[in-house]
């Protein structure tokens, strides 16, 4: 198959379009001014011109914009020399090394190609061009000039340049809708502006950073990953990285991000009803498996604060993604009548190393060796359980169960609502003090410390919430001596370890409403390719 290379059209230092391929041969020579060998190689290229042109187009293509001048001066160069600054031809002509030097003969098929300066090589393109041509050799002292010497990178492969090449390329895997901004404007107040950010400063997704972010994924930017409510907006991967981007996540964040969306576009966990709830819930995303390392999360120290990449950075990008493409924004569909910090972001990784049971993901039907995403839609927390006296395991799981009390409100029992417990491991250390001290044994011991009579439910001059007093009298005294616990059942509690090794302080996450009325946990496994 024949090589050819693509057309283009140039401005030279004069001002005149050079469009390649024009008539007759052509010896098309890339180069950049601060490239010493291309400085060796360019009075080579000029006695060609001089020597060859009358039959041969010699052009000189420069990468180096303004500078081109500079090279043009120093060495009294003739023949034309075209402007490639954007390095656009580069890239079309996949140069990877100046000078790169092509000879292309009449019917555009390149006949010689080779890179840097090797003496010998340019010697016989002389000869040859000499021969085929029907002209005398170029003048050249060969012996004063280098036996070899190595080229330099083209200047096109420079990242913050080629990047933003592939991304305008044809065939792009990139279709999202591209805005254009004046140049007086600044970025990050116009996306302010037009209400894609969440309150705080988004990084600007252009296209070469949202084309590193693709990379992050296997999954092609035009796959259609979820269907995102309230206005059922299409989050393909690129619109993913979008987000991601303006989140200021990594790449190999990516495929966490695709998993949590996943799940919370789910019937079962119905973000639409999370997002447009007056009680102000918010997704909160558990990652359990290798990937939690992999791409750095904290899941000890500060595991659900501040501080660390992943952990910001993934949930923000799904709750820009809700905003940006499903359209849950404040004042919207999104109808919170206090809002929520969780809204910003709420995301971490459990301490499975750290944790004498089985992790979450495993306790939901995963292989421990899977990287899993699990969701959870809570309205309130984390609000810390402190027990730093307790040195019974009975105690210490007494004081989680109390701490648990406020969920809703204290008086409110039996309640079909999920509680995330996040474990503290000095908290672990007491609880397995004295042999193994199962979760279940935890659920059922939070359980039984929360058991008050339906009485203490009843609405009073203290507090009108719980039973009604109309609905309380038909139930009777005997009835109401009847003791419940905070919970309807065990399975609403979800335990996970998480936290630094020193401090007694676990945490809890308050549910919403659970079950086909509200939202259920999802797990998701990462689709690592």
């Amino acid at each position: 198959m024949a090589d050819t290379k693509p057309n283009f059209s140039l401005k030279s230092l004069s001002g005149d379009i050079h469009a390649f391929p024009g008539d007759g041969p052509h010896l098309v020579v890339f180069v950049k001014e601060d490239c010493e060998t291309c400085n060796t190689a360019a009075p080579v290229v000029e006695a060609f011109h001089k020597a060859y042109g009358d039959k041969l187009r010699v052009l000189m293509v420069g990468q180096s914009g303004a500078d081109n001048a500079v090279l043009k001066d120093r060495h009294h160069l003739t023949l034309p020399i075209l402007d490639d600054a954007t390095c656009q031809v580069s890239f079309d002509w996949e140069i990877e090394i100046v000078p790169s030097v092509f000879w292309i003969d009449a019917d555009g098929t390149v006949q010689t190609h080779f890179e840097g300066f090797v003496r010998e090589e340019w010697e016989k393109l002389s000869a040859d061009l000499s021969q085929i041509l029907d002209l005398p050799q170029a003048q050249i002292d060969w012996e004063s000039l280098p036996a070899w010497r190595p080229g330099c990178g083209s200047k096109h492969l420079y990242p913050e340049i080629y990047d933003k090449l592939r991304a305008s390329a044809e065939g792009s895997n990139m279709l999202a809708r591209r805005i254009e901004i004046a140049p007086a404007d600044d970025v990050i107040e116009f996306m302010f502006d037009q209400g894609f950010s969440d309150g705080l400063p988004l990084v600007p997704p252009t296209p070469e950073r949202v084309l590193r972010m693709l990379e992050g994924t296997h999954r092609s930017g035009q796959d259609l990953i979820a269907t995102v409510p309230p206005n059922m907006g299409e989050a393909t991967v690129e619109k993913i990285a979008i987000n991601a981007v303006m989140a200021g996540c990594k790449p190999e964040y990516m495929p966490v991000i695709i998993a949590a969306l996943e799940a919370v576009c789910t019937d079962a966990f119905n973000i639409h009803g999370v997002t447009a709830t007056t009680m102000g819930a918010a997704p909160v995303i558990v990652v359990n498996g290798p990937i939690r390392d992999r791409i750095g999360m904290n899941k000890g120290l500060g595991a659900l604060g501040s501080g660390n990449r992943a952990n910001a950075t993934i949930g923000r990008a799904l709750r820009l993604i809700v905003g940006n493409v499903g359209g849950g924004k404040p004042g919207g569909v999104e109808r919170s009548t206090l809002g929520n910090p969780m809204k910003y972001t709420m995301c971490f990784a459990e301490n499975e190393e750290r944790s004498p049971w089985p992790p979450l993901h495993v306790e939901r039907g995963f292989r421990k060796e899977d990287s899993v995403v699990t969701v959870f839609a809570m309205t309130g927390g984390p609000v810390h359980i402190v027990d730093q006296e307790s040195r019974q395991p009975e105690q210490v799981a007494g004081s989680i169960g109390l701490g648990l009390e406020g969920v809703f409100l204290p008086k409110l029992r039996n309640l079909p609502i999920d509680a995330l417990l996040v474990v503290c491991p000095e908290h672990i250390d007491t609880l397995m003090s004295e042999g193994d001290y199962s979760k279940d044994r935890l659920r059922a011991r939070i359980q039984e410390v929360t058991r008050r009579p339906l009485s203490e439910m009843v609405a009073d001059d203290m507090s009108g919430a719980g039973i009604p007093k109309a609905t309380a009298e038909k139930m009777g005294a005997a009835k109401l001596k009847t003791e419940v616990p905070k919970f309807a059942g065990p399975e609403y509690i979800h335990i996970v370890v998480a936290g630094s090794d020193a401090g007694k302080f676990s945490s809890a996450f308050h549910g919403w409403a659970t079950g086909e009325i509200g939202s259920q946990s999802v797990s998701r496994k990462v689709d690592l390719g």
